[in-house]
């Protein structure tokens, strides 16, 4: 798969994992695990660049005597989530194209 195109669709799945309640990596990792195969490698980059995007925000609190990062999502984050249904129906359409492409005349 196109590293874009992947690159962006994991970040909507971020977000869909973070929606309902605030989380911490592991547990994303955890939740996304039996949709999508991801690493805390490659989650923590999402994290950050959503972050920077403001579309979701960080705070750290205590959890077994350590600081834990728990990660909310905004409310631009929640625009961006409600923008993939539409987005996903351009997709749809660009694949029917490409998919269609050897039955024009």
């Amino acid at each position: 798969m196109d590293v874009q195109l992947k690159r962006g669709l994991l970040d909507v799945c971020v977000l869909a994992a973070i929606e309902q309640e605030d989380s911490y990596g592991y547990q994303i990792v955890k939740d996304m695990s039996p949709y999508v195969e991801i690493s805390e490698s490659t989650l923590y980059p999402i994290l950050r660049r959503l972050e920077a995007a403001s579309c979701l925000s960080v705070r750290s609190a205590e959890h077994n005597g350590r600081l834990r990062k728990y990660y909310h999502i905004t409310p631009l984050g929640r625009a961006r989530l409600a923008q993939f249904p539409a987005d996903w129906k351009e997709l749809q359409a660009i694949h029917d194209f490409i998919m269609d492409r050897g039955n024009q005349p």
